[in-house]
């Protein structure tokens, strides 16, 4: 039968005329990759933007200058051709005053977000190449004055003299598993997101640092195969739900004085330190345990006085700023959701507010910046029920709020140093992406990049449409969208698989451009299957309250929400409703884990790929903000939890993981897999040797070969 229905397949393709998608083009090939602008800078001090592109003819990368308002190509900055060091340059950023350029290239990643390189400083107008020191160094910081640059090497920080090359150690207790100085440590860099925790004041005289003590953080091990005859092993410290985190402290050190003084200040978490327009005063960002209880604190830093500048508490937990914007006044502007919704409000230089400044059941989602001639912020804000993004402005005075985007999807923009223009980069779930230069009004000057040709070979896949729409539950309106086969014909009856992610705060279902996902699902409508992705309670972009209703039970409303879904398609007429599987990665590994476990008379079939299968396995960070502590609340990590479930097993299961998976650890596979065998069940389960939490390799075959599993799996249980 199995055959037959492949021959059917087969022949239903080759009547179409439809090309098959195929797991090579989608990881080895590139067939389905559009053309982008990589590294695109805007240079502050003209009204220009670099861009890292290939060049053919030198078979190799080169910098080029273009200028904003006429788009054309200046120069040619830096050349790799002509530095035979450079075979491929990892990044560049430009130093303060925008004359030299720090290029790493040798990358080395330690985790998701850090790594160590070799860094050359190229000087614009001479073209001297000045590496700096002999050995790779991570997260370099070039001073206001550009004489200087502080970065850290092993643990400790340093500071390069520029015109010398001198070195100056500033900090000396620097060790392994230990004291990290100026970098984050493990849960910091995964879960706040940012890697430097050191931080140049405006006139270069002090540099402000974190130092992390995570002695008492127990640590984790992780066995790495390799290829040689004995594995090798790798610990670090690794603080899950419960145990001790770093115990962390701010520190401000004088170049004049070549003296570091440690600040006093309560705070449990530091997520972010950042110095404000006035030399004389540092703030830093600091959180309770429990995270709710967030402060944006002042340090003076002259008497190493703090005060608290904003305080903000929620019953759940609140989220941090990225960034905080300071006005020439040193007043600024941060993101609060205060009334529900993230939005931008207004405070003077000592923290009083000033006003609110966007208002409505929108999310602002990202601040370009404050347009000081005009008195006009920038920033992009949620459209159509949260799946939209659009490029949005409003006055310093809270008024005028309007939207410059016209055209419904995603919209990104770079804006120039002056705000004059900006190049929006537009995508929508029909349309790839398309780069344009905008006037600040928001007016379309000059088309800049486009992919129709790409459209236009996609053509011939007769890719299946994204359909999106609103499904009632019992309990919540969710966003959603649908992928039929090309060839779908409503009297017939289709197999279902969901796919979701479902975490705090997430959102899968967005009109913007493909992902590999999306065309390896466009791969399993070709095959007779119906795609359909459903964000439940607990995603994002939708108001505090949507968000947070699953604070303490991670996975308990969120499980209700896909069965409850999956009831609903399954009386669809064009539904078969003893056929609908689920598949998610990491939280949504999580989640269709506990789908089949829960709720096995729904669902026939789940992938869970790098699940969590209990919380307690998991960080500090992440999981507390969420759950609070497994001892405060035990019943929220366990009834809800996959090894609780396990036995309830009916249905056909695959558990994939990795073993180098250093932040979903594949212990949560292997003590689901013990629970499973335990209980006598009958499921499938695949380790991948010295993968992490990516699953990935630089040739794109292991990838081939998890998706190739997955397809066979999906067409024998499905």
């Amino acid at each position: 039968m199995r055959i037959l229905f492949l021959l059917i397949t087969l022949f239903t393709g080759i009547a179409w005329g439809q090309p098959a998608i195929t797991l090579d083009k989608i990881w080895t090939q590139g067939t389905f990759y559009p053309s982008r602008m990589y590294n695109l800078k805007t240079l502050q001090h003209a009204a220009q933007y670099t861009v890292l592109e290939y060049n053919p003819a030198d078979g190799a990368q080169e910098i080029n200058l273009y200028d904003f308002a006429t788009l054309t190509k200046v120069k040619t900055i830096f050349r790799a051709a002509d530095h035979k060091q450079f075979a491929r340059l990892n990044s560049y950023t430009f130093t303060p005053n925008e004359q030299q350029l720090l290029i790493a290239v040798n990358s080395e990643y330690i985790y998701r977000h850090s790594f160590i390189a070799d860094y050359y400083l190229y000087d614009l107008a001479t073209g001297k190449l000045q590496k700096i020191t002999n050995d790779k160094i991570q997260s370099p910081l070039v001073s206001p004055g550009g004489k200087k640059i502080a970065f850290a090497r092993n643990n400790d920080l340093y500071l390069y003299e520029v015109a010398t090359g001198k070195e100056t150690r500033i900090t000396t207790d620097g060790a392994k598993n230990k004291i990290i100085n100026g970098i984050a440590d493990w849960v910091y860099e995964e879960e706040f997101s940012t890697v430097r925790f050191f931080d140049w004041n405006a006139d270069g005289t002090q540099l402000a640092f974190v130092r992390f003590d995570e002695q008492q953080v127990p640590e984790f091990s992780m066995d790495v195969y390799g290829t040689g005859l004995y594995p090798t092993q790798q610990t670090f410290k690794y603080p899950k739900a419960g145990e001790p985190n770093s115990v962390v402290s701010l520190h401000i050190y004088d170049l004049a004085k070549a003296k570091t003084t440690p600040i006093a200040l309560e705070a449990y978490y530091i997520p972010r330190l950042q110095w404000s327009n006035n030399p004389k005063y540092l703030t830093v960002q600091t959180l309770n345990r429990h995270q709710n209880d967030w402060q944006l604190v002042q340090v003076d830093a002259q008497t190493f006085q703090t005060r608290p500048l904003v305080i903000e508490k929620s019953k759940t937990y609140v989220e941090i700023n990225d960034k905080i914007t300071f006005l020439a006044d040193n007043s600024f502007i941060y993101q609060s959701e205060r009334d529900g919704y993230n939005h931008l409000y207004h405070c003077d230089a000592q923290g009083k507010s000033v006003r609110q400044l966007t208002f409505g059941q929108t999310e602002v989602t990202d601040l370009y910046g404050y347009d000081a001639k005009n008195k006009q912020l920038f920033y992009q804000a949620t459209q159509a029920d949260g799946i939209q993004r659009a490029i949005c402005a409003v006055g310093l005075n809270g008024k005028n709020q309007h939207t410059l985007s016209a055209v419904a999807g995603t919209h990104k923009a770079t804006f120039s140093g002056d705000f004059a223009y900006y190049i929006d980069v537009f995508s929508s779930a029909t349309t790839p992406p398309r780069y344009t230069l905008h006037a600040a009004n928001g007016k379309e000057l000059k088309e800049i990049l486009n992919n129709n040709a790409f459209a236009e070979r996609l053509k011939g896949y007769q890719l299946p449409t994204k359909e999106y729409f609103q499904i009632k539950t019992s309990r919540a309106t969710l966003n959603a969208y649908m992928m039929k086969p090309a060839d779908f014909n409503p009297e017939k009856k289709y197999p279902v698989l969901m796919y979701q992610y479902s975490g705090p705060g997430s959102q899968e279902v967005a009109d913007e451009w493909w992902d590999m996902n999306d065309f390896w699902h466009a791969m399993l409508t070709q095959k007779g299957y119906i795609v359909l992705c459903v964000d439940g309670r607990g995603t994002g972009y939708r108001g505090e309250e949507f968000k947070k209703c699953t604070y303490e039970q991670l996975g308990k409303f969120e499980v209700d929400d896909q069965a409850e879904v999956a009831t609903i398609v399954g009386a669809y007429p064009y539904v078969d409703k003893s056929r609908i599987g689920i598949w998610g990665w990491s939280f949504g590994g999580f989640m269709s884990s506990n789908c089949i476990f829960q709720k096995g008379d729904v669902f026939k079939m789940a992938i869970a790929v790098a699940p969590v299968t209990n919380w307690r396995f998991y960080d500090t960070v992440y999981t507390e903000r969420f759950m609070r502590t497994p001892q405060e609340n035990p019943a929220g990590y366990d009834q809800n939890s996959p090894l609780t479930h396990a036995h309830k097993l009916k249905g056909k299961y695959l558990l994939i993981h990795g073993t180098a998976d250093d932040n979903v650890h594949v212990q949560n596979a292997m003590s689901l897999i013990e629970q499973l065998v335990t209980q006598r069940k009958d499921f499938d389960w695949l380790i991948y040797p010295d993968r992490n939490h990516g699953i990935y390799d630089n040739t794109g075959s292991t990838r081939w070969q998890l998706y190739h599993k997955m397809t066979r799996f999906i067409e024998e249980n499905l």
